[in-house]
């Protein structure tokens, strides 16, 4: 009898489209491989579907908030049918960019400082605490948001401009911004997949650099780093993999400055689509498509 995974994906965050592409790519390759397979969004129909299809596991394929950050996670807890990535603890505190900052810095992890804005400032006040705090550029960024939704680098000239258009959001962080280099590692399980470099065409890694094809970002893999560097980079991955208490599959993404690692966030469900870094990584680690998703399967089993 075939194996039959229930893959949920859409929703109705700002990264629907990629949780969307996510789901129909992990999809075709599980009936290639013999697994009898149902795609569903995460609606009022979600308990039905999946009293009436019987899975014997749910591949949770949504992005950012909703899919991300706890809540779709409760529902499947309460389901009581395993599911792939990380729980409801370990999805919230990643999710949110304040909490686990604080937990990196609580246990010496580098990251970049930063505060939580209120919009309750002028924008005089504002530059004036930037500049006492640690100085222009700066990135500002939604607490609750994955994949650099409505993320910018600001200058003076243009703080204004960008912090108005968050004015939606209740709060936002405002952190230093890192230069040098772009590198994501990646963690499965309790085991160090790999890492990779990225050199953007844009400013830096933000969405389209993510998604857009066009916006021809490179990719370098292996990670031209000394032998102890990049065991430091895999060994911070798994601490912060660890510390959140997260499974499956994460992505942390950093800044590599002055012969220093900072942690930028940590991400509990990172893409799976063709332009997608964990099954690079694999790949190049000699893991197929299909057997990076079986190995985040057999991880959501033994986890339950």
């Amino acid at each position: 009898m075939k194996k039959k995974i229930l893959i949920i994906s859409g929703g109705i965050s700002k990264e629907r489209k990629i949780s969307l592409d996510t789901g129909i790519q992990v999809a075709n390759e599980l009936k290639k491989n013999n697994f009898k397979v149902k795609i569903c969004e995460p609606d009022s129909d979600l308990i039905k579907i999946v009293s009436k299809f019987k899975p014997k596991i749910i591949f949770n394929a949504l992005h950012g908030q909703f899919g991300e950050d706890g809540y779709i996670q409760t529902i499947l807890e309460n389901i009581g049918i395993p599911y792939t990535h990380s729980g409801v603890i370990a999805s919230a505190q990643a999710m949110d960019k304040e909490i686990s900052k604080k937990i990196f810095i609580k246990n010496k992890i580098l990251t970049p400082k930063y505060f939580k804005y209120s919009f309750d400032k002028s924008n005089l006040e504002l530059k004036k605490i930037i500049k006492k705090k640690f100085g222009f550029p700066v990135v500002i960024k939604p607490i609750n948001e994955g994949s650099s939704v409505n993320v910018f680098i600001c200058n003076q000239s243009n703080l204004k401009k960008n912090i108005n258009l968050l004015k939606f959001y209740k709060h936002i962080l405002i952190e230093q911004f890192i230069p040098g280099r772009e590198i994501q590692a990646a963690i499965i399980g309790k085991n160090k997949l790999g890492a990779i470099e990225l050199i953007p065409k844009r400013k830096f890694y933000d969405y389209q650099a993510k998604y857009n094809s066009k916006a021809k970002t490179k990719h370098i893999i292996p990670v031209d780093l000394l032998k102890e560097k990049y065991n430091q980079l895999m060994n911070i991955s798994l601490k912060a993999h660890n510390l959140l208490k997260c499974r499956g599959v994460t992505r942390s993404d950093f800044k590599f400055f002055k012969n220093k690692f900072y942690l930028l966030e940590i991400n509990t469900q990172p893409g799976m689509t063709k332009l997608s870094l964990v099954p690079e990584i694999s790949a190049y680690r000699g893991i197929n498509f299909i057997n990076l998703i079986k190995l985040i399967l057999k991880d959501a089993s033994i986890n339950k």
